[in-house]
């Protein structure tokens, strides 16, 4: 031996490995967007809401045009016309349901609820037949404990949907734009 190190076969195989893994494009979620560079104007129409629950439609589409925008690569606007892309939304499901009890035998009552939003969702160009992206079913699902005053959950019902808001779009927008 000449006195340098070489590497020994296990750390050559790790090292072409970590390699490769760097050429292949490999990075941590949240650091690229992988989409067509002529969108430069996205239209984000209102969801319909199939649920009934009111103000849930906007709340929704407000929550992704913000985080759209947050991206600062895209004009947003709330409509399909004179646009390069469109986020077409369908609330599907809205279901709030006790997961969690309390209190003595006889007088059992809900003390934490389980929270799910179900949404089918299109990213397409106009005119293009394929879309981009779509889901028939993008879910979100939150908990939330009721307190020490069973009453006072659906007073914070609107707390609960602002954070779930956040975090559909949040997922959405990712799943969407991101490149893994």
């Amino acid at each position: 031996m000449n006195g340098k190190a070489r590497p020994t076969g296990a750390l050559a195989v790790l090292l072409a490995l970590c390699l490769a893994a760097a050429a292949c494009g490999y990075a941590l979620a949240g650091r690229g967007i992988t989409t067509d560079p002529s969108i430069h104007r996205i239209g984000v129409p209102l969801f319909k809401d199939r649920t009934g629950k009111p103000g849930l439609d906007q709340k929704i589409t407000t929550k992704v045009i913000t985080e759209i925008l947050r991206r600062g690569k895209f004009d947003v606007v709330q409509e399909s016309n004179n646009v390069d892309a469109i986020v077409d939304g369908e609330i599907l499901n809205y279901n709030v349901v006790p997961i969690g009890f309390s209190g003595p035998a006889g007088q059992t009552q809900a003390s934490r609820y389980a929270i799910t939003i179900t949404a089918k969702v299109t990213y397409s160009k106009p005119g293009e037949k394929e879309p981009i992206w779509s889901t028939d079913a993008f879910t979100v699902r939150d908990e939330s404990d009721v307190g020490d005053d069973p009453g006072s959950f659906f007073d914070r019902e609107d707390q609960i949907l602002e954070r779930m808001g956040e975090s559909f779009a949040r997922g959405l927008v990712a799943a969407m734009l991101e490149a893994f």
